[in-house]
């Protein structure tokens, strides 16, 4: 299997930010993604599995783990039945949206723009404009914390926002199963290019980021809150609060992991003590 030792996660991260990892390995099959399952728990060796990295904060002092990052070397899709997909974990998001568009299939368009992985996407029940990946999602194929394959299936999955039940239960997704419908490909072309039209027009693309960086709080938006009190365009380090979009923390130029976490901090506790609401990260931090 391919690996790289004290490997930068900065190249690993949309954020691009983080320090080294001690080993990262690059799994091309399901039997190498179980042994090292094994092979890590059986030496007390820590193990985090990660998409591309859209999602994630890595600690400025890097990760003393095995990092087992899905990439292009685990991307296969395929059509195994009437509108039913099969993805592998680590193929891009966007991969995937146009992999429907081409067999006419609907029901993913929310998904096309959101820069993160498959397997990344169910785990956290990725969704925007609408739509969410439980409309589509009806089943996930794993590897369990003792290195055994697995599966869980529609309300097993406890899907909910930003949640699904491998955020508790210490298995790696290996695999996504989806259910669309046939429709029209000019129309579904159309709604893709839309919504990608209304991301680049709205939310600040050309910086490194992880997307949305807190959860929607009930009855707000985040973005709205953060802007009503005035933190708009605020700077720590390289870290700033998008002018564009205040939903978005950005790395404007050279931030650190530690800028990032304590602008968002100054976020959280601005917002809690001007509007009375919470705010909770969305992004996963790893050390």
């Amino acid at each position: 299997m391919r690996y790289s030792e004290n490997e930068p996660m900065r190249e690993h991260t949309t954020f691009k930010v983080g320090g080294n990892a001690r080993i990262i390995v690059y799994p091309e099959s399901i039997a190498q993604v179980a042994e090292t399952v094994k092979y890590c728990k059986k030496r007390g060796i820590r193990l985090i599995a990660i998409g591309n990295g859209s999602n994630l904060l890595v600690s400025d002092e890097g990760i003393n783990a095995c990092v087992m990052c899905f990439s292009n070397g685990f991307s296969d899709i395929k059509l195994i039945g009437d509108g039913i997909i099969y993805a592998q974990s680590g193929a891009p998001l966007v991969k995937l949206c146009r992999f429907a568009l081409d067999n006419a299939l609907t029901g993913l368009e929310f998904a096309y723009g959101i820069p993160g992985s498959c397997g990344g996407a169910a785990f956290m029940n990725a969704g925007a404009y609408g739509g969410e990946m439980k409309d589509v999602l009806f089943r996930c194929d794993h590897i369990d914390e003792n290195g055994n394959e697995g599966s869980l299936e529609n309300g097993a999955l406890e899907l909910s926002y930003r949640h699904s039940a491998y955020y508790s239960n210490d298995c790696i997704i290996t695999g996504l199963y989806l259910k669309l419908n046939k429709g029209d490909k000019a129309e579904i072309k159309e709604k893709m290019n839309d919504l990608l039209a209304r991301r680049k027009a709205k939310q600040p693309l050309e910086y490194p980021s992880a997307g949305s960086t807190f959860k929607r709080p009930p009855g707000h938006f985040a973005g709205a809150l953060i802007e009503e009190c005035g933190l708009k365009g605020k700077t720590v380090g390289g870290a700033q609060i998008s002018e564009k979009h205040a939903g978005f923390v950005i790395n404007k130029g050279g931030a650190t992991c530690g800028d990032i976490l304590e602008l968002c901090r100054i976020c959280e506790e601005t917002v809690w003590k001007e509007k009375g609401v919470k705010l909770e990260m969305e992004i996963r931090v790893t050390e």
